[in-house]
């Protein structure tokens, strides 16, 4: 291990860090370049980590396509890697140590917090990991710097024998896990999730694990061969048959007791709540854009229909969360099989590209730096 001084610091590396790194660089909308760009300095508290691998989130590109966000920006936010520098002060990592980071993490003492809303929380708000730039994630560089708050609060050493793209998948399941646990579902109910991308089969997943029937639903049925692999057994081909139809079908007529819509944009809300017994709860997962939109208010008064949202990540999950992704790796729950794609940094625009136009052979997009 070499150390290296600084004027107002001392930072441990293991050996030496370069001073530039390629990325692919955020310059406006649909414009993403994969450039050379100077390698993020550390201060105190903080850490560099070598990204190993970064998962294309689906917010990251609706950025992308939008412009919902200034330019330059270096996104990725789905990123495992070794720990290549450590700031003074750091406690519990060292050089080496495989890590994942969440790019979030909350105050703990606000009004929100308190009320366990973590993702309204201002401090939460605030993203704590750059590649440099504005901070907007990073994870699509070779190297990404992790703030000092998120270090103490969410920076996540990986077990032995777990691979980076097993681990990548932590912020991910937590977000889904945060929304299944948002319906407090029961054995004896009918769950319907709309969409079938690698976030539609995990909530489809994590929803059975309570005893609930899971009914699936996706245009295309090379997708529901994934989910079967995962134990999701009642698939609904939705470019043949009525999604609402086939939920009430399964359901004595009444219904499913859940939705869930795991599909972007407006154009599903309606079968969503149309597909809802009386009574029954939809929440939407993917509505992750601010519009217009409309729906029948008597569903919700008189037909007793509630709306439910989740975004983001819980805190209070997170011991649950790395035991559905590492302990659950060792016992068969491999999340690698919901790769379709992985492409090297420097064909990181072509990812992009894949990603943004799903077909019937894509699923989940990794870039490797």
């Amino acid at each position: 291990m070499a150390t290296a001084i600084s004027n107002d610091l001392q930072e441990q590396t293991l050996g030496p860090v370069p001073t530039t790194m390629r990325a692919a660089v955020y310059r406006g909308v649909n414009d993403v370049r994969v450039e050379t760009v100077p390698v993020p300095k550390i201060g105190a508290g903080e850490v560099l980590i070598r990204v190993a691998c970064c998962g294309v989130c689906g917010t990251d590109l609706k950025k992308i396509h939008t412009g919902s966000h200034s330019a330059p920006r270096i996104f990725g936010h789905e990123f495992a890697g070794t720990v290549a520098a450590v700031g003074q002060g750091v406690r519990g990592f060292r050089i080496g140590d495989r890590v994942l980071s969440y790019h979030h993490a909350p105050c703990g003492q606000c009004y929100y917090c308190r009320k366990k809303t973590f993702a309204q929380c201002e401090t939460y708000k605030r993203v704590g990991c750059t590649a440099g730039f504005e901070p907007s994630g990073g994870g699509f560089a070779e190297y990404v710097r992790v703030m000092d708050w998120i270090v103490r609060q969410a920076l996540i050493r990986i077990p032995e024998g777990i691979p980076f793209e097993q681990a990548a998948f932590v912020e991910p399941v937590n977000t889904v896990l945060k929304g299944v646990r948002r319906l407090d579902l029961a054995d004896d109910e009918t769950v319907l999730v709309i969409g079938q991308g690698p976030i539609g089969i995990l909530l489809a997943t994590l929803s059975a694990r309570s005893g609930a029937k899971v009914l699936t639903s996706d245009l295309y049925p090379e997708r529901h061969a994934i989910a079967a692999a995962y134990g999701l057994r009642h698939p609904i081909d939705a470019g043949r048959e009525d999604v609402v139809a086939a939920a009430r079908a399964a359901s004595e007529g009444r219904g499913a007791d859940a939705v869930i819509l795991a599909v972007g944009g407006n154009a599903l809300i309606r079968t969503a709540i149309d597909a809802a017994r009386p009574g029954g709860r939809i929440l939407f997962f993917a509505q992750t854009q601010h519009s217009d939109a409309t729906f029948d208010p008597a569903v919700v008064c008189m037909d007793e229909k509630t709306l439910l949202g989740s975004y983001s990540s819980s805190f209070e999950i997170e011991s649950d969360v790395e035991d559905l992704v590492f302990g659950g790796y060792r016992g068969g729950f491999d999340l690698t099989r919901l790769i379709s794609h992985r492409f090297p940094l420097e064909e990181a625009v072509e990812a992009i590209r894949v990603a943004s136009t799903p077909t019937a052979a894509s699923m989940k997009i990794f870039i490797h730096p």
